[in-house]
């Protein structure tokens, strides 16, 4: 809630409240506000060489705004300006300590918990920006495009660098690899987001997809799962 006062030392004015995006650490069920969301491109190999480039020298990394998650069961929206949304699974990484230039030996510390996300993209959008030399924050930012599962404590998941991943479309598998594909590790990425910017508790980073990226149409189920991890069920409107 905002407060406002006048100068004549009349009682506050509450003039509107605004809403804050949370998540969940599971089992604890303690709730996180989240803050930045960090997403990283290109970081598995086959999905660099199906996009047409080459794999990075460093990771590619790119920000969603908050106005972006939605939660499992919420239907994602195409935007009216794209005629080809992509779904790309991802393993999400919840941030739940500060810190700024982490040593990579320091870095693993840093993880709250794990969990499902999907970077719904708008190809056609991202690629005349990318053409244009433009940003394409517009391609990947839109609403509903960050789907994002609760998060499980880091301590219950034995090895974060060895998941299966994967993603149906109306019960046909589009999308299925193994976090140990991963080009940057997570201690690599979270090192690397913090020497550029300081990480804060409840910052989320999306660790990249797989190959098998594809269009979604009106009507879609989308099922997300990293098991052991966490689940995601979408219709697209």
């Amino acid at each position: 809630m905002i407060e406002f006062h006048s100068y004549f030392n009349s009682p506050p004015v509450f003039l509107y409240s605004f809403y804050m995006k949370t998540t969940k650490l599971l089992p604890v069920n303690k709730e996180f506000r989240i803050n930045n969301i960090f997403c990283v491109g290109k970081n598995y190999a086959d999905h660099a060489k199906e996009m047409g480039g080459e794999v990075p020298k460093e990771p590619i990394i790119f920000l969603k705004p908050t106005s972006a998650v939605i939660d499992s069961g919420q239907a994602i929206v195409l935007p009216k300006i794209s005629k080809n949304v992509h779904h790309e699974v991802e393993l999400t990484i919840l941030i739940g300590k500060r810190g700024k230039d982490i040593p990579l030996s320091e870095a693993m510390q840093h993880v709250a918990g794990y969990g499902v996300g999907l970077d719904m993209t708008m190809r056609d959008k991202q690629s005349e920006a990318k053409k244009g030399g433009n940003p394409w924050s517009i391609s990947k930012g839109f609403d509903t495009s960050a789907p994002l599962s609760p998060f499980i404590e880091a301590s219950m998941i034995t090895d974060p660098h060895n998941l299966e991943i994967r993603l149906t479309v109306n019960g046909k598998e589009r999308q299925r690899s193994n976090t140990k594909n991963m080009i940057y590790r997570i201690d690599v990425l979270i090192s690397f987001l913090s020497s550029i910017f300081t990480l804060e508790e409840g910052d989320i980073i999306y660790t990249g997809t797989p190959e098998g990226v594809a269009q979604v149409i009106a009507g879609d189920v989308l099922e997300a799962e990293i098991p052991g991890v966490g689940k995601l069920l979408h219709t697209v409107q």
